[in-house]
């Protein structure tokens, strides 16, 4: 049974319920017991999470320290942490599963099994190719590719290899499936050789953990008595194993996620867990979100064609007017990224910022047409699959030399803090306009202009040191600033981010969905994918699509398209 605090209307209280609206109430005062939160796309989940969190923790329903709030990006994370701090609770955990598995597994290592844990590999591209030459096989990268991903594959839904055996599914490249898994056991066995674990073994091995060691599971239960799991829709089998493990016998659990949403279907997520929450927790209670505060009425129109009547979609309202969304053909792919370029070009003219536009393809083999177009019509952008903010080169050497700069002997307020930033960013090549041409150079300078931008913006009191300890809380929390250029990501990367105008390139069959996408299951996921990526438009929403990417058979636009009555 759940329990719902009164609604105390206290100075502090009432500060946490003041800017919600009636669902995220109702979210953020049922502290108790289990919770389904349904949240569609835009409605202010973050919001209402962490506002709970919060609320319980004022209102004396919650120790800080007891409460665990798990999602599944670093940058998610980032920012239910920066939403607690700001609302009076910062000593909340909110991590993603990898970071408490594997803080859990370095910590209670040495009681089970005595000595350290072992390393992490960074990939399983070298363990593979060594199990490979042991077995006497040639494995081209692309076969490695592939077995790497069958590897995580079985792990993340907790599959022995004789497991795996039983399941039918391709095997990559040209190998057998005894030559699978011949090659699956002798890279476990190297990795235990060379006492190394790699990224999905944290999850399998604190599970085990939990499992196995009853006092361990104990001291786990006294710590974590309450859980909020945000985007529920991407759980995985073995995480959802190990959710139960952290849980035991309690029911504070708080689930919030969109089956809409589900597009890593791939990595092991199942929206089952969301959907038939009720059925593992009867009395659940259960709050559905549907007010949009991102997108304007048509594209919320749009989404809501897209996912009409599938199971778990939410029907979405919004009041905000705005223009439909539009297709347009093109004859190439070349054509294609070039009117987006030029038509993105006539936006910056108009005054648009840079950063408030994104192209999101499908693949990442569309991103190069793109990338070219914008170099050549001069639109500044960035890729979001390059490495994060903090750990380019550039922001790396310009964090080393501020700190030295902070930390020489002397060092005072001889000189203003700015000045001194800017000495930094003149050593490593900034100057005060940007290149001309786009590309690498250009991508540095936007880097470290945003370094400066950073420390514009700190309070005229400021100094150095101060300024250093912000770059690397904000390292910490992976807080990047944001870079004025135009967003370039796949859909699947682009996933909970937003824009005012979004290009949706490659909106043709065989693209979208995707040619290999056969039966319903995965017809379905490239739909979601589709949603996904309309969602992540606030104002403007274009979508193309070309009837020749360069070989002899023509394309024909996407028949999810059908489905959007409101498109011009």
């Amino acid at each position: 049974m759940t329990a719902r605090t009164d609604l105390n209307h206290d100075g502090g209280l009432e500060r946490l319920l003041a800017p919600l609206n009636p669902e995220q109430r109702e979210v953020a005062t049922t502290l108790l017991g289990p919770v389904r939160v349904l949240a569609g796309a835009g409605t202010g989940k973050t919001t209402a999470i962490t506002h709970r969190i919060a609320y319980g923790i004022e209102s004396g329903v919650y120790d800080p320290k007891s409460v665990m709030a798990l999602t599944f990006t670093q940058r998610a994370a980032a920012e239910l942490r920066a939403r607690l701090r700001a609302l009076g609770a910062p000593s909340v955990s909110a991590r993603t599963f990898h970071s408490v598995a594997l803080a859990q597994l370095r910590y209670f290592w040495p009681q089970v099994f005595g000595g350290r844990m072992p390393s992490l590999i960074e990939s399983k591209m070298s363990p593979l190719r060594e199990a490979a030459v042991a077995e006497g096989l040639n494995l081209d990268p692309a076969s490695a590719r592939d077995l790497a991903s069958a590897i995580e594959w079985r792990k993340v839904r907790n599959l022995s290899i004789d497991d795996y055996a039983l399941v039918e599914r391709p095997t990559p490249g040209s190998l057998s499936l005894d030559q699978v898994l011949a090659l699956m056991r002798r890279y476990e066995n190297i990795k235990l050789e060379r006492r190394v674990m790699d990224f999905d073994d944290v999850l399998l091995a604190t599970l085990g953990i939990m499992v196995n060691e009853p006092t361990i599971a104990s001291q786990v239960h006294a710590i974590y008595r309450v859980f909020v799991v945000d985007e529920f829709q991407d759980v995985s089998p073995v995480q959802k194993q190990l959710l139960d493990a952290w849980l035991g016998k309690r029911r504070d659990v708080c689930v919030v996620g969109d089956a809409a949403q589900t597009i890593y279907s791939f990595a092991g997520a199942s929206a089952r867990y969301l959907i038939d929450f009720d059925q593992e927790f009867p009395g659940a209670a259960h709050v559905e979100m549907v007010r949009n505060y991102r997108s304007t009425q048509p594209i919320v129109q749009a989404a809501n064609a897209i996912m009409r009547g599938r199971e778990g979609a939410v029907t979405l309202t919004s009041d905000v007017a705005g223009p439909n969304p539009t297709v347009n053909e093109f004859e190439s792919d070349d054509d294609e990224a070039g009117w987006i370029a030029a038509t993105i070009a006539q936006e910056l003219a108009r005054g648009s910022a840079a950063d408030t536009i994104a192209v999101l393809t499908r693949l990442t083999s569309q991103l190069a047409p793109i990338e070219a177009a914008l170099g050549a019509a001069g639109v500044p952008y960035h890729l979001r699959k390059a490495p994060p903010y903090f750990a380019r080169p550039e922001v790396a050497k310009a964090m080393l030399l501020l700190n030295a700069q902070a930390a020489r002997p002397g060092a005072g307020p001889a000189k203003p803090f700015l000045h001194e930033v800017v000495d930094v960013l003149h050593e490593l090549g900034y100057t005060p306009r940007p290149p001309e041409q786009p590309g690498a150079k250009r991508e540095e300078w936007e880097a470290l202009a945003a370094i400066l931008r950073m420390a514009e913006e700190m309070p005229p009191e400021t100094t150095l040191t101060d300024f250093v300890l912000e770059l690397s809380a904000r390292r910490t929390d992976q807080a990047a600033p944001t870079l004025r250029a135009v967003t370039v990501s796949t859909i699947h990367t682009a996933k909970g981010l937003e824009w005012d105008s979004v290009y949706l390139p490659g909106v043709a069959d065989g693209l979208l969905p995707i040619s290999y996408a056969k039966d319903a299951d995965s017809i379905m996921e490239e739909r979601r994918l589709f949603y996904v990526a309309v969602t992540r438009a606030r104002k403007n929403l274009t979508m193309t699509w070309s009837s020749s990417g360069g070989g002899a058979r023509k394309r024909s636009r996407s028949p999810f398209l059908a489905d959007l009555s409101n498109v011009r």
